[in-house]
């Protein structure tokens, strides 16, 4: 017979939601709504913006989608987490109520997962092999994340008709694809790999082959998330399918637990860590470039000494997913309380009050006010189609950070369990986080407009009881450069590669960010509205709400319902 557990449904179809989730609430949040709007958000997302016969988002640029590929992979572990049942069903369970909402549950997840293979198929792999190396690394993440759904959702539902013996055997038809995902999270990984350089400053990846060095923290961070991403999940590879470049993989580590994984990954955040990339609120800056790098054709310095201070959201969240995989991998502590240390940084930035458990600054701290996580660009309405996903980057990241510690090693003798204390002291760490990311997904759940689709400012929704002149327009950091936004990447100085340019060429990669990031101007058909003194809704400034805004919407409610799912249990 099989079985479901009504507890793990939805209880309620109230579209309320609580404006703040103390501690003590978090058992009863489930009946709020949020997975209510968790399977909103995501039928908004792509319904709106995918297209199967294009197999993706065409707003969306190759790394952004790449990003929301992710968050749809995402999005259908909590689904599968959502109701506890098992698979197939029998014909005597049809008609049990249960049963049906399971088997409605089920049918959702195999529509998105659809989906997402149509998006391995348009993915532009071909030119995101030419581009930045945070570009390849985005691709080996969401991969990732696939190939981690995968697994998640035949050992939950499908336990019945285990074991077999290839993903062609699987009960579960989309198990026959974890083998292509995986081999392009792994070519991506090779490819972005060649982007470690220990000839300046000691190590690092540097941002992009096409430019002069620039180490930058998403960079590194990315890195050290898919070297360890690769180390835990990465299924094994016999694919012997070539690189662009005519190199084979027989040379590339493809089996699984590969140790080659591990040491990229331990090395790179201790590069990362020991590089001086925080500020004084230690929270992670932009980058590095080397003084006097190109000069008479020298390295300069061939030290990172010229730091752009800029902040940016996406940079304090993509390193805590690295940073729990390491723990896992190596079993050492010191990783996860750096995590906790950066994401209370990122929560007291934002103005939020661990005391009082209300935001306590209604002006700029940072990276945020009213406890309401923002970048730079928000207020402003002039966001890029990169910096509109940055925040949603941020909540995939901490939400993966979180995820309980093991009490058994997944791979013993490759893996960690937790110790008892280790669990406990990281579970009420992250318990404690809840109210902040419960108020951060009822702003953004406010910035929704008639059509579902979320804001890129979700601290607007406090506009409406301010005037304008009591908003804090922030300015940048002494020592920034806000590249991502407002600025063009220049064609000389520290940016340029040592050989000549042809300037007059406008079709060259080093005319400004849209080439490097394989940008190709606006998305079409999407108009840039940049009036701000007609536009009574904030969030329509600028480029406006895009799949890029929705996505983030998608990831911080799921956030905030996986949050309440892990410790709704608790005493």
């Amino acid at each position: 017979m099989r079985q479901i557990d009504p507890s793990d449904q939805d209880e309620g179809n109230s579209r309320a939601f609580p404006s703040l989730v103390s501690p003590t609430d978090v058992n009863h949040a489930p009946g709020f709504g949020v997975l209510e709007d968790l399977h909103g958000a995501l039928e908004t997302l792509q319904s709106r913006f995918f297209e199967v016969w294009l197999g993706t988002w065409p707003d969306a640029i190759d790394w952004t989608a790449a990003v929301i590929g992710t968050h749809i992979s995402d999005g259908l572990s909590s689904l599968t987490k959502s109701l506890e049942y098992l698979l197939p069903f029998d014909d005597a369970s049809e008609g049990e109520s249960p049963i049906a909402r399971a088997q409605a549950v089920e049918n959702e997840i195999n529509k998105y997962f659809s989906q997402s293979v149509a998006y391995y198929f348009g993915e532009d792999a071909f030119a995101i092999r030419t581009q930045a190396y945070d570009d390849m690394l985005w691709v080996v993440l969401g991969w990732l994340e696939s190939v981690k759904f995968i697994d998640y959702h035949v050992n939950k539902h499908y336990t019945d008709t285990l074991p077999f013996t290839t993903q062609r055997e699987s009960p579960w038809y989309g198990h026959q694809f974890q083998p292509s995902f995986a081999h392009r999270a792994r070519i991506f990984y090779e490819l972005a790999s060649k982007g470690w350089d220990a000839t300046l400053c000691g190590g690092g990846m540097v941002w992009n082959p096409n430019l002069g060095p620039y180490k930058n923290a998403i960079t590194n961070e990315l890195f050290i998330a898919a070297a360890i991403g690769m180390y835990l999940y990465f299924p094994g590879d016999p694919n012997e399918s070539p690189f662009l470049d005519g190199v084979r993989t027989h040379s590339i580590p493809r089996k699984r637990h590969d140790d080659h994984f591990l040491v990229a990954a331990v090395s790179a955040y201790g590069w990362l860590r020991n590089a001086n990339m925080t500020n004084t609120q230690g929270l992670y800056v932009d980058g590095f470039h080397i003084k006097g790098w190109g000069k008479n054709g020298s390295i300069g310095t061939g030290e990172c000494d010229v730091r752009n201070e800029m902040v940016y959201t996406y940079n304090q969240g993509v390193i805590l997913s690295g940073l729990r995989g390491l723990w896992e991998g190596t079993g050492n502590t010191s990783y996860l309380t750096d995590g906790h240390q950066l994401v209370r940084n990122v929560i007291a930035a934002t103005g939020w009050s661990a005391t009082t458990e209300w935001p306590t600054r209604r002006n700029w701290s940072g990276l945020g006010r009213d406890g309401v996580l923002e970048d730079y660009c928000d207020s402003r309405g002039n966001c890029s189609q990169d910096s509109q996903g940055f925040k949603g980057i941020f909540f995939h990241h901490l939400t993966l950070f979180c995820e309980p510690l093991p009490p058994e090693a997944m791979v013993p003798g490759k893996t960690h369990a937790g110790t008892p204390e280790a669990r406990s002291l990281h579970a009420q760490s992250c318990r404690e986080y809840v109210p902040w990311i419960a108020h951060n997904a009822n702003a953004a759940l406010k910035t929704r407009n008639e059509d579902g689709v979320f804001g890129m400012w979700w601290r607007s929704y406090t506009a409406e009881t301010t005037s304008d002149s009591s908003v804090e327009i922030p300015s940048r950091p002494k020592g920034a450069e806000d590249y991502r936004n407002t600025a063009r990447v220049p064609l000389d100085g520290i940016w340029q590669q040592p050989y000549a340019i042809d300037r007059h060429d406008r079709s060259s990669a080093f005319h400004g960010i849209e080439g490097l990031h394989g940008e190709h101007g606006p998305s079409i058909g999407k108009k840039i509205n940049h009036d701000c003194a007609d536009t009574k809704d904030a969030n329509d400034r600028g480029r406006g709400r895009t799949v890029e805004t929705q996505g983030s919407g998608v990831a911080v409610v799921r956030a905030l319902w996986e949050f309440v799912h892990m410790f709704r249990h608790d005493d």
